[in-house]
């Protein structure tokens, strides 16, 4: 331990979770597994770092933290030594630890330090805390039972494995739960989220064996131009001229959007996975020096990314994954010189699927009953079957010389219903309507059918309104009742010219 070194600064509600978490491990035998949970932007890494010393001096054994990461693992060991403690990193590059006394602590990455422990190359006599970083990664499982009687911590700001067949209340003792989102923001440690939330029709993405959206049915639904409209459409509604982090599920996506913003003359880079370090290295600088600047992502910077700069999120996807969705949106909540607030643009129902990012969570009985949990997600048809489609301004004002662009399509379905005739009328009424919208605006031709493309939101909402009222809301149906819908309003406007 460094004694030379200032001693490091907590927050009042970090030194009340570390006497907590302390006086657990006090209670309980030395091989305690503990998991901890605290939001994103509370200071995860600072806790655990301050245990971690904490730990040294008292015990005078040594403290072994585990991260998926490299730029994790380098953002702990800053830390640690910022906390006086001597830490060494194991890398692909550390084939033997021959040094390990001139050590108290050693950050490592699993693949790598797993092949050093299978191939008895590294052994840890010495270690009696294993702190866990981003414990509901399950990648970290094949490495416990090497430490089966050393005390373990895991920290995690979503105590959700990310594999459900896997639950972390299989391998961690109790659950701590730190200070909620909304303590953090009413006492300044977190800035405030005002979210806005675009209704968007994912009937037509999958699900994959991980539980998730599928990269290639997100891509086939985010790349179209109406999805492409819309993000464009909303970050110049909600977020022009303010640093931005675009969330995407696929290059492809990502870099339409990137094509997308240049086109506008909004200043956009690209980062996936894929692309250099030099070159993320560059973006992510002209990120931070860039006031206005808007990053578009896929995945990589969902953890281990600090830039306090950033204004507003965007979800141009959509989740199913908890975790993954508080983790994007906590890329914008640290607070930064004059920012106390930041936007949240929601492009994918992940706020109708998961709630307000700062409303309280009850995270014990997800720790408890994850299953049940995730069972309880509302459905997509759900989501929609509350959606109020508003028109937007651009598109009302083709429409400026109609009297009335509204139609009430539960009205007109109680009137057939007292008519007696088949409730396939109320399509025929709507169409009309629709028809007779086009023709009001219209000079000629090519004008009129540009006109009806612009009402294909408008259809497809009256359509799944008139679906659900019918009781056949099923996705195929729709999606027939659509084609037909916009096919003979399409055959009325070409016998009209």
């Amino acid at each position: 331990m460094d004694e030379n070194l200032p001693k490091k600064e907590l927050y009042s509600y970090q030194q009340t979770d570390l006497e907590r978490i302390f006086k657990r491990l006090a209670a309980n035998k030395p091989s305690y597994n503990l998991l901890y949970q605290l939001p994103t932007g509370g200071g995860k890494t600072v806790i655990f770092s301050e245990i971690a010393r904490r730990f040294i001096e008292k015990t005078n054994k040594k403290v072994l933290i585990l991260t998926h990461r490299i730029e994790l693992s380098r953002q702990t060991s800053k830390m640690l030594t910022e906390f006086g403690v001597k830490t060494k990193i194991i890398d692909s590059k550390v084939k033997e630890l021959e040094d390990q006394e001139d050590y108290d602590c050693f950050v490592a990455m699993v693949e790598t330090l797993n092949n050093r422990l299978n191939d008895e190359v590294i052994k840890f006599p010495k270690v009696g805390l294993v702190i866990v970083d981003e414990a509901h990664y399950n990648s970290f499982r094949k490495l416990f039972h090497f430490f089966e009687e050393c005390t373990m911590i895991g920290v995690t700001a979503t105590p959700l494995s990310s594999n459900i067949n896997l639950p972390m209340k299989d391998i961690y003792d109790e659950l701590l739960v730190g200070h909620p989102i909304e303590y953090l923001i009413e006492n300044g440690f977190l800035a405030k989220a005002n979210t806005y939330s675009y209704d968007v029709g994912l009937g037509t993405l999958k699900i994959g064996i991980n539980g998730d959206y599928t990269v290639k049915s997100s891509e086939l639904l985010y790349t179209n131009a109406l999805m492409q409209g819309k993000l464009l459409h909303a970050y110049k509604e909600r977020a022009e001229g303010r640093k931005t982090l675009i969330f995407n599920n696929g290059i492809n996506t990502s870099r339409q959007v990137l094509e997308n913003f240049k086109d506008a003359k909004i200043p956009i880079r690209h980062i996936d996975s894929l692309i250099s370090k030099s070159e993320r290295v560059d973006a992510l600088e002209w990120f931070k020096n860039t006031p206005g600047a808007v990053i578009t992502s896929v995945g990589i910077l969902t953890t281990g990314f600090d830039e306090p700069s950033i204004e507003t999120i965007v979800l141009n996807r959509a989740t199913r994954s908890p975790t993954l969705y508080y983790q994007m949106i906590g890329r914008g909540s640290r607070i930064w010189t004059n920012k106390k607030e930041f936007e949240v643009i929601d492009l994918g129902n992940n706020v109708a699927r998961f709630g307000l990012w700062e409303a309280p969570v009850d995270w014990q009985k997800i720790f408890q009953f994850p299953t049940e949990y995730l069972e309880s997600i509302i459905s997509d048809e759900e989501i929609e079957r509350y959606f109020v489609y508003r028109m937007p301004q651009a598109v009302k004002a083709r429409f400026s010389k109609s009297e009335d662009i509204s139609f009430d399509i539960k009205a007109a379905y109680e009137e057939v219903k007292k008519e007696g005739v088949k409730s396939a009328h109320v399509m025929e009424k709507s169409r009309s309507q629709h028809l007779k919208m086009v023709l009001d605006n219209a000079e000629d031709l090519p004008e009129a059918l540009e006109l009806s493309k612009l009402l294909y939101e408008d259809i497809d909402d009256r359509i799944r309104r008139y679906a659900y009222l019918i009781a056949n809301s099923t996705r195929n149906y729709r999606d027939w009742l659509s084609d037909d819908y916009k096919g003979k309003l399409r055959r009325e406007i070409l016998r009209e010219f």
